[in-house]
């Protein structure tokens, strides 16, 4: 108990309140009972890929792709600004943005320090992209999750309708990137020798078993049963080869405990007139008004009290029918989530790892860069979905 983070409580005090609401009549029954049978793919979704992901950093693929990146930069702080981008990019779309925020930051830290270059540029590339880059597939943020099971897209039609979006919200953080913190460190560097994993076995099914879980993805398996396949060989080779690698503690109980107490509050509060006040700000409108309206207002929404809720409540303040307006709210949770440090538990946890690594992030400077990066990648990502 006494190890327990700040977090950690916050998590378990929605759970139980939430519970309390449900059984003191707040949140009626049939409606806890409906949300925990909507959660539970996700909950089973999202287990199984921080297992994969947690185990898949211990085999050192992260250590082995980080340096190989570095490595291609060829000694350029240009090239390693461009290929880190495109790193935590894709890290964030294909194992989600809790991932890129835990187990990549690490991995940048210490490669900074092996380059000799100052941390900050690359710890504030990992936790922007790991909110910026999570449009494109279901499975790179929780609300995706929620927003294509409520439209009725699957992975391939849900990247086709958000590709664009994509593309310009990285775009707008690559440049408030480059401008705020890389511009000033950019000279040349020697390249690290490439990084050998200690067990080529467990290197190779690990990279193997994210390959997999790639795989399903793309040919629509139901997410929690690809991530449950990918993370449950990975967990059977590390039985054999690294058992100590299996502790209990490699099961995320503390953010399954803390989304499902947030889905549970969230939901009572609709109930009681968020959802009608997320309503009243995004309004009816189908058409570009109506779509910059509901993004405006998932970014406000974000940035008040946090992403989740906020899509929740937007969600439920949306009429049915509205899909591109639905996705522009999508848009506002996701990359808005940027001008306060509670607006996303990828930011959260990000702020934990760094000061885990001594790495001191002046605040104001960084919350005033991430707003702009929340408003201009959101305007300019909802005017992409337009297209």
């Amino acid at each position: 108990m006494r190890r327990l983070h700040v977090l950690d409580w916050v998590g378990i005090g929605l759970f139980f309140a939430g519970g309390a609401a449900a059984a003191g009549g707040l949140l009626p029954v049939a409606e806890a009972e409906a949300t925990v049978e909507r959660i539970a793919p996700l909950l089973a979704f999202l287990g199984a890929v921080i297992v994969l992901a947690e185990l898949t950093a211990r085999a050192e693929v992260f250590d082995v792709l980080a340096d190989r990146l570095a490595v291609l930069a060829r000694g350029r702080t240009v090239a390693l600004f461009g290929v880190c981008v495109a790193f935590a990019s894709v890290t964030t779309m294909i194992l989600n943005l809790d991932t890129t925020a835990v187990l990549l930051t690490p991995v940048m830290l210490a490669l900074a320090r092996r380059l000799q270059l100052p941390p900050l540029p690359l710890a504030v590339t990992t936790v922007w992209l790991a909110n910026t880059a999570s449009l494109l597939l279901p499975v790179s943020n929780l609300t995706n999750l929620l927003a294509a099971g409520h439209v009725g897209l699957g992975p391939v039609a849900f990247a086709g309708r958000m590709w664009l979006p994509q593309l310009a919200a990285i775009s707008v953080t690559a440049i408030v990137l480059w401008v705020a913190y890389w511009r000033r460190t950019a000279r040349h560097f020697t390249p690290p020798a490439p990084h050998r994993p200690r067990d080529l076995t467990l290197f190779r099914v690990a990279l193997g078993a994210c390959l997999v879980f790639v795989a399903g993805v793309l040919i629509e398996v139901p997410l929690w049963l690809a991530s449950g396949v990918a993370a449950a060989v990975l967990v059977g080779v590390f039985a054999v080869r690294d058992r100590g690698a299996l502790r209990p503690g490699l099961l995320p109980w503390r953010l399954l405990v803390f989304v499902t107490g947030m889905f549970l509050v969230v939901e009572t509060l609709g109930a009681h007139g968020l959802d009608r006040f997320a309503g009243d700000l995004i309004g009816t409108g189908a058409g570009a008004a109506g779509a910059f309206r509901a993004s405006a207002t998932g970014l406000g929404l974000a940035n008040v009290v946090n992403n989740l809720p906020a899509y929740i409540a937007g969600e439920g303040g949306i009429g049915a029918g509205h899909r591109t307006q639905l996705l522009a709210l999508l848009v506002g949770v996701n990359v808005g989530p940027l001008a306060a440090p509670w607006a996303s538990l990828a930011t959260l946890l990000w702020w934990e790892r760094c000061r885990a690594g001594d790495v001191r992030v002046p605040p104001v400077r960084f919350l005033l860069a991430g707003a702009v990066v929340a408003v201009a990648g959101t305007a300019l990502a909802t005017a992409a979905l337009l297209l």
